[in-house]
């Protein structure tokens, strides 16, 4: 029997894409091969969970309240929306992240102050695959957390887009998240094994 597993899609909102106010590189090039792989998970009952910054107009990262970021994904706005394109199931389960003004997620992490971790006990996933944005941002620390709470886990090196502040961010951060114990690979190689831990 094939172990359960998610498809963790991180943070693909308009304010992080091509034209946002915060974009990752390359997004335009993200939307339709990461559409085929939640076709794929519909079809084969692979639980998607979709991600996303969900602020407050007052957050205090923002630069307006003395934090480090200018105002994005305002709860609400069309930054905050999901990208233009993208394929969203019904079944799809959305995690917050960031959706009070005093709360600030210092490592980026998905599972930080949200209840990702109980959501997916609840479906008893094993094993999960993370894709999106940053890779050198919320893509690792998601992928870091998700180790720490013991489960299984993918990188979806196709599917993440990066950052890169510096021009190695997202090499180093891939290179931590393999030494940590994820498994990098591509979406195709992902989507044609029943588990890449067996």
């Amino acid at each position: 029997m094939a172990m359960k597993r998610a498809l963790i899609v991180v943070d693909v909102q308009r304010d992080f894409c091509d034209g946002g106010v915060l974009p990752a590189r390359h997004t335009a090039s993200l939307i339709a091969p990461l559409n085929a792989v939640i076709a794929w998970c519909i079809q084969n009952k692979v639980v998607c969970v979709f991600t996303r910054d969900w602020h407050p107009a007052n957050h205090c990262s923002f630069l307006s309240q003395g934090g480090p970021w200018p105002a994005h994904c305002v709860q609400g706005t069309p930054g905050a929306a999901f990208a233009v394109g993208l394929q969203f199931p019904e079944s799809a389960l959305v995690i917050d992240i960031e959706k009070d003004s005093d709360k600030q997620n210092m490592s980026y992490s998905a599972f930080e102050s949200t209840n990702l971790e109980a959501e997916l006990r609840a479906r008893h996933i094993k094993a999960v695959a993370a894709c999106g944005i940053a890779t050198d941002y919320c893509v690792k620390a998601t992928v870091l957390d998700a180790l720490r709470s013991g489960f299984l886990v993918s990188v979806l090196t196709d599917l993440a887009r990066p950052i890169d502040v510096n021009p190695d961010d997202s090499s180093k951060a891939l290179a931590k998240m393999e030494a940590s114990g994820a498994v990098l690979l591509t979406s195709t190689k992902w989507m044609a094994t029943d588990s890449v831990f067996a």
